[in-house]
């Protein structure tokens, strides 16, 4: 059983660039048990001032496109430019399986062996906003404890990419070169609201096919929509292995960063990103505040089954739900 502190032991830690202690919070703040959740918030609105100096960046792309191994190059390069790199894993299936995030650990060899990196495994969970509020907290913790930029990786391509979309600075997606959207099972909104695309495994025979789908990319997102950010999506190539195109990629997020805090764009992301964790985390407690009430689940349940034989239209079944719930809170009074 993991060992708990209070907040202010935490807070210590972390404000010291403890890793250990650092682990230890973020499972504190993945903790479901009441009395964990309390330090965690106490331990958050501590380290609040310490917050909000990193670039958070997004990366995905599907199964087989080398995010591991590119992460790794990536983190290494910006290391070598005197930053400190965090790196926060989203898989959900850990929860089952733990596989792919002990996989990640392992091919990035170099990397969780530096002081200036930290790898951290997170799992999705499977509440409402699971990925969203573990994650959120996650990246606060880590830019108290000093890291400049912080990762966010997802396994997949799905809804998580959309929640993650809505907690970094910068969203990169990886894409493999010759293997069609539709195999790859890229979506077009995965694509509009990437930051940049980048063909990964340029090397080699290769290389050629890479240039074209650069190519091609390019073209079809030049009659995209135009982003709030007024940011153009770009579209590079790498290799992980040779560690060509590397430097480019870093550089373009450079040049994202610096246009996007000049033009107000970049706070007021910040800004709307936090309203929205707070009304997610409304959602979550309000869901589990109606799962208290046992009478009501049963009344869900009988709703569900007049909805589903057509007893019942679903917006009246909500109404009743809805006051039943009311009852309920009133009933506490």
């Amino acid at each position: 059983m993991n060992q708990r502190f209070n907040a202010e032991k935490y807070r210590e830690g972390i404000l010291k660039r403890d890793r250990v202690m650092l682990a230890k919070a973020i499972t504190l703040v993945e903790s479901s048990l009441p009395s964990d959740q309390q330090i965690a918030s106490d331990l958050i609105n501590y380290l609040l001032p310490y917050t909000g100096n990193s670039v958070r960046i997004g990366i995905t792309g599907v199964p087989g496109v080398g995010k591991s191994t590119f992460i790794e190059a990536f983190g290494k390069h910006v290391i070598a430019q005197g930053k400190r790199v965090a790196i926060l894993t989203i898989d959900p299936s850990s929860q089952v399986t733990r596989g792919s995030i002990l996989g990640d650990k392992t091919r990035m060899e170099e990397l969780v062996r530096d002081r200036n990196a930290f790898i951290r495994p997170s799992s999705s969970g499977e509440k409402l906003g699971g990925v969203a509020n573990n994650t959120r907290e996650s990246i606060l913790l880590c830019e108290a404890a000093g890291f400049d930029i912080i990762i966010v990786e997802t396994v997949g391509v799905g809804q998580s990419e959309t929640s993650v979309k809505n907690m970094v600075d910068f969203f990169l997606l990886l894409m493999l070169a010759g293997a069609g959207d539709e195999l790859q099972g890229i979506k077009k909104g995965i694509v509009e609201m990437a930051d940049a695309l980048v063909i990964t495994k340029a090397d080699g025979d290769n290389e050629r096919k890479a240039s074209e789908a650069m190519a091609e990319y390019q073209q079809a997102l030049h009659f995209g929509m135009q982003k709030s950010s007024d940011w153009s999506t770009k579209v590079l190539k790498c290799s992980a292995l040779t560690n060509q195109g590397i430097d480019s990629v870093w550089q373009t997020i450079l040049n994202y960063t610096e246009k996007t805090k000049t033009s107000g764009y970049f706070s007021t992301n910040r800004e709307q990103q936090n309203i929205a964790w707070m009304a997610d985390q409304f959602q979550f407690l309000l869901s589990n505040d109606f799962k208290k009430f046992e009478t009501i689940q049963k009344l869900n349940t009988s709703l569900k089954e007049q909805v589903a034989r057509l007893k019942l239209s679903p917006a009246t079944a909500a109404i009743k739900l809805l006051n039943a719930y009311h009852e309920a809170i009133k009933s506490l009074k």
